[in-house]
């Protein structure tokens, strides 16, 4: 794998060995990111969250491109020193924060600082402009779980208009809405596939989508 376009262009990443995560390939990363560039480099740049991050590739993609801030959201051992690996390689010391849990763990207890925040970085971001999930092969049911927090009501950790993509298998379909998401877009790749969803940011939004 490497860095596709941005500031650290070209370089190559670790990727966790074994088959429990996935990486996301350079092609459907170029894909992805041809769709985000807009977001990304809006104003200041947007804050992302890159939720299952393994290598971090994808959130590491978004810092090349102009990302203001990006948090990874991992828990596998094998995955978090190959994170480490990268950043420590691309000589990023800023800029992000690596939170080592689990993804429901991190969104239960998203709006209050980690308690063990890692070295790299102490500002905290409540609300994101962009979130990307790709939980791996054996959690599919984590789609469901993860799209369904991120889409509840209550749960305030996007920004008015945020975008949630899902990297999932073309062959699983996931639903049309999780509450105050709605899916607007749906790009297919081979066996893989992207599902691009819009948060509710209006009232007259939240009541189409039956949140009021």
């Amino acid at each position: 794998m490497r860095i596709i376009a941005g500031t650290y262009r070209s370089q190559r990443l670790a990727a966790p060995p074994g088959l429990s995560t996935r990486p996301t390939s350079d092609r459907l990363r170029e894909t992805l990111f041809n769709v985000l560039a807009p977001r990304i480099n809006q104003g200041a740049g947007a804050a992302f969250l890159d939720l299952y991050a393994g290598s971090g590739a994808v959130g590491l993609e978004a810092l090349s491109r102009g990302a203001a801030h990006v948090t990874f959201v991992e828990r596998a051992p094998a995955a978090l020193k190959v994170l480490r690996r990268n950043l420590q390689q691309l000589g990023i010391e800023s800029g992000f924060e690596l939170r080592a849990e689990s993804v429901a763990a991190f969104l239960r207890s998203a709006t209050k600082p980690s308690p063990k925040p890692e070295r790299y970085e102490v500002v905290f971001r409540k609300h994101y402009e962009i979130v990307f999930l790709d939980p791996p092969y054996e959690a599919e049911h984590e789609y469901a779980a993860t799209l369904g927090l991120l889409g509840g009501a209550e749960h305030a950790i996007l920004a008015p208009g945020a975008l949630v993509v899902a990297e999932h298998r073309r062959k699983l379909p996931l639903q049309e809405r999780y509450g105050r998401l709605r899916r607007t877009r749906l790009l297919e790749q081979g066996d893989a596939a992207l599902s691009f969803y819009e948060a509710a940011s209006t009232m007259s939004d939240q009541a189409s989508a039956g949140l009021l």
